[in-house]
């Protein structure tokens, strides 16, 4: 499966257990990499060539505050990944209503396909499992909000802004 050579049921646990686990990956890396950078902005932030020079210079408050940012980053990004550490998964049928830890397949107008995980956190990102697209969502996001409740077959109207989108639930997981 990991090849993305053999044919793939995103529906199927182990479908789903492996977004989970790229997912963990992705938010460990993350967390890995924002650590690193803020490590990086402090230590510049208070090393003495970065006192100011005049009054104008602002360079050390300016590194200060992208310190303090990406320290709340990490903050998020830790919790992030304890949610995901601890996160069960559950098998979804058909006849299921969609809750936080679906793997849902929607079709829009045109026939696209997309598949959307809901997780406790991490959402935003976008992962290709086994040569396969799936965006996370929290269960606060508009389109998981629209789901809630929903099975395979219902319709959804999903309003951002100006746009308005018709999808239906095609698969679950």
């Amino acid at each position: 499966m990991a090849d993305g050579s053999l044919a793939v049921d995103p529906t199927s646990t182990e479908f789903k257990v492996a977004v989970l686990s790229a997912l963990r990956d992705r938010v460990t890396a993350d967390l890995e990499a924002v650590t690193e950078s803020q490590k990086k902005t402090v230590e510049g932030a208070t090393h003495e060539e970065a006192r100011p020079e005049s009054d104008k210079d602002t360079r050390a408050t300016e590194s200060s505050y992208l310190a303090r940012g990406l320290a709340k980053r990490v903050g998020e990004l830790r919790n992030a990944a304890v949610k995901l550490a601890n996160f069960p998964l559950r098998r979804f049928g058909d006849d299921d209503a969609i809750g936080l830890g679906a793997l849902v397949v929607v079709e829009d107008d045109d026939g696209a396909e997309e598949r959307y995980f809901i997780a406790p956190a991490g959402g935003g990102i976008k992962l290709t499992v086994s040569s396969v697209a799936v965006g996370v969502i929290t269960s606060e996001a508009p389109l998981a909000l629209a789901l809630r409740g929903k099975r395979v077959g219902d319709e959804v109207e999903l309003r951002v802004g100006r746009s308005q989108r018709s999808l239906e639930v095609v698969g679950l997981g």
